[in-house]
């Protein structure tokens, strides 16, 4: 399958690291005009000279914005007012009990995890509309539908962004514009990488060895029994956002190893 996406524009937030990254890699490979947003310039230069090693035809962009605000949104549209593909990455999360958690830190999950897809989508969903083609990707996790006892805030974003891609695919029926979900599992992120670097030290195993390791410990239920690959992640972003892909809409798909044991969602 030749997926080959020149004279695209891809926005993807949260996109200086990570699975974020990844996908920018990969809409680049498949020659879209791509543009990362980042909270600083030096992490933003950074992402954008990896990307550009891809070698694709297409314009790499970068835009210093806190996406997770309204004014960081602005700050985008402003730069980049209209997007043929747009993937709502941004997230945070974090190992805290649930009655350690205050309103304060519930509101800024909600407003990072869900607003920041929210608002992009609304700006520039109707573009894509007047076009008569767009794909809109919203990141969540297998969190949302398995939430986890030690990260229930970041579960219950992951489950909003859920419900906003379905509710929004429905909204934009016939359109042709397209609105999915995608749900990652353990992934070897930066910020696995930092949550098992302890353990990694006291055990004398790779982070690598050490994330494979809590994957068959905390998730037994993988069927790979191993993390995965930013770039698997990014994999089926690009065919999500490709026109392969059109008659896929209103989907959650799981690229999380068979972490959730279900036949279905």
């Amino acid at each position: 399958m030749n997926i080959d996406l020149g004279g695209r524009t891809a926005i993807i937030s949260g996109s200086t690291g990570g699975i974020g990254l990844a996908i920018a890699r990969g809409l680049a490979r498949a020659n879209a005009d791509v543009v990362i947003a980042g909270r600083s310039q030096k992490s933003l230069d950074a992402a954008q000279a990896d990307v550009r090693k891809q070698g694709g035809r297409g314009q790499i962009h970068g835009v210093v914005a806190d996406l997770g605000t309204a004014t960081g949104a602005e700050t985008l549209f402003a730069a980049h007012p209209r997007a043929d593909i747009l993937v709502n990455n941004l997230g945070i999360y974090d190992d805290v009990d649930f009655f350690d958690v205050d309103d304060s830190e519930w509101a800024r999950f909600y407003d990072t995890n869900v607003l920041s897809g929210v608002r992009l989508a609304r700006h520039y969903a109707p573009g894509m509309v007047e076009k008569g083609w767009g794909r809109i990707l919203f990141i969540s996790s297998e969190s949302g539908i398995a939430i986890p006892a030690d990260m229930i805030n970041y579960g219950v974003t992951k489950a909003a962004n859920l419900a906003v891609s379905h509710g929004l695919a429905k909204r934009l029926a016939g359109t042709g514009v397209t609105v999915n979900a995608v749900l990652p599992g353990p992934t070897l992120t930066d910020g696995v990488t930092a949550m098992v670097a302890d353990a990694a030290k006291a055990s004398g195993r790779s982070i690598r060895e050490e994330a494979d390791n809590f994957v068959r410990t905390a998730r037994p239920s993988s069927i790979i029994q191993r993390v995965a690959d930013v770039d698997e992640v990014a994999h089926l972003v690009v065919y999500l956002a490709s026109p392969y892909s059109s008659a896929t809409t209103g989907a959650a798909l799981r690229v999380d190893g068979g972490v959730v044991d279900s036949l279905a969602i």
